[in-house]
């Protein structure tokens, strides 16, 4: 599976402004009848996501195509911007009559899940159990509509592997990294080496292993456990010690850290589906990047979405439709085609377009039963209380610090520690 991105499209999708939320209009050129608005007019539908959801100008026409609407997409330059402009408005005025919400902070919106509008009963049964009981109030309202899933591998370039001596044979590679240890024995072999960094981002590896604990931030019962949580200053201290020395950047989605795909600056990434375009899109001359079947410590997911619909929209019965139609297996699998996002819902796994999917960018790996094979993996989902994001990003912005030599480990740590009492 190819797809046809540019470089200035990805940099939409992958955050690369910071910001307001940019709005780009599809114009309706309906060839059925026009659905009509509570004024009688003709209806404008807008739908606010960031990063990539898959969902390009061509597939939002299709929908506009056949039912005589206009869509309004607008991207948010960052799932931190979207978060600040959904809460802010939520239940008041001025959100977009579908709202994309990003895995790390829905158990936030799920405290105001009396203020959407709950899905349909006869859709429910489409996503994953896991992905749909999350979303899923105390009253038995299931108000997201899944998007994506992100389980995770390694991507990695073949081609600096075989520089540094190492295998390149993709099952070669994925037998390399059972273990977090592993991982970070073979990237201080790779870095002392060549010299060059082994992973693009000491917080992305933080995210991984995060994502493999149960109890992280918060007790299922609200309670606050992040400070005093042993996994979560076992994982800082880990990220810190180990992957801070082997990573080319803190974090993700600078200017140079876009640039450093192309350039061979770092050999390996954290992978989940929706990495794949930014990759791609990024390095679209590289022939090096190939993707193991494989992941440190087991599986691990990563990102993953849900659309909802503010109840006090103006089109809600008509954003519902929409929201069905881009939820839906046949759609998701477009998306999958469009951006690597890996579809949540249960009937798409038996889609031959899912199961036989290849990438010829990533050296023809076999996307498909990878994204299937890592989601099985999964046998953590870990808790993510209200306060989740907070706590999480502070925490990331601590491992940055260190890395910048800003602050030394134990003072970083701290510094999170006080912040913490105010969130």
């Amino acid at each position: 599976m190819t797809r046809n991105t540019t470089r200035a499209g990805r940099r939409i999708a992958a955050l690369t402004a910071l910001g307001a939320i940019g709005a780009l209009s599809l114009s309706a050129c309906g060839s059925g009848e026009a659905a009509e608005g509570s004024d009688g007019g003709d209806v404008t539908l807008s739908i606010s996501t960031f990063n990539d959801f898959g969902y390009t100008d061509e597939l939002l026409a299709e929908y506009e195509d056949a039912h005589g609407v206009t869509i309004v997409h607008n991207k948010a330059a960052t799932s931190n911007d979207a978060r600040a402009n959904f809460f802010q408005k939520l239940g008041k005025t001025g959100l977009s009559d579908i709202e994309a919400v990003e895995v790390d902070w829905y158990t936030e919106m799920m405290q105001y899940s009396d203020l959407l509008a709950p899905v349909p009963e006869e859709l429910k049964g489409r996503w994953l159990e896991w992905k749909e009981s999350a979303a899923t109030d105390a009253e038995g309202n299931l108000v997201g509509y899944g998007t994506d899933i992100g389980p995770q591998a390694i991507c990695y370039r073949g081609d600096l592997f075989e520089e540094a001596g190492l295998p390149s044979d993709r099952e070669e590679v994925a037998a390399l990294f059972p273990t977090w240890e592993a991982f970070f024995e073979v990237g201080a072999e790779y870095t002392e080496a060549t010299g060059q960094p082994f992973v693009d981002s000491a917080n992305s590896v933080f995210q991984g292993i995060m994502n493999q604990q149960e109890k992280t931030y918060e007790d299922t019962d609200g309670s606050v456990i992040a400070t005093e949580n042993p996994v979560v200053r076992e994982a800082y201290d880990t990220v810190v010690e180990q992957a801070v020395p082997i990573s080319a950047y803190a974090g993700q989605w600078s200017e140079d850290w876009y640039a450093s795909m192309a350039n061979g600056e770092f050999a390996t990434m954290l992978c989940p589906g929706w990495m794949h375009g930014i990759i791609e899109g990024e390095a679209p001359e590289v022939q090096g990047w190939d993707i193991a079947n494989a992941f440190p410590g087991g599986g691990s997911n990563w990102g993953g979405s849900y659309l909802v619909v503010p109840e006090n929209g103006p089109n809600v019965e008509e954003a519902q439709k929409l929201a069905d139609w881009l939820t839906s297996p046949e759609t998701q699998m477009k998306a999958f085609e469009n951006a690597g996002t890996f579809p949540s819902q249960s009937g798409a796994y038996e889609d031959a377009a899912l199961t036989d999917a290849t990438s010829e960018y990533f050296n023809d790996a076999p996307v498909g039963q990878i994204g299937i094979e890592r989601s099985e993996a999964i046998t953590v989902t870990p808790y993510k209380g209200a306060k989740y994001f907070q706590f999480h990003d502070g925490l990331q912005n601590a491992i940055t610090r260190v890395f910048d030599g800003i602050e030394d480990a134990e003072t970083s740590w701290n510094t999170w520690v006080e912040e913490a009492k105010s969130f």
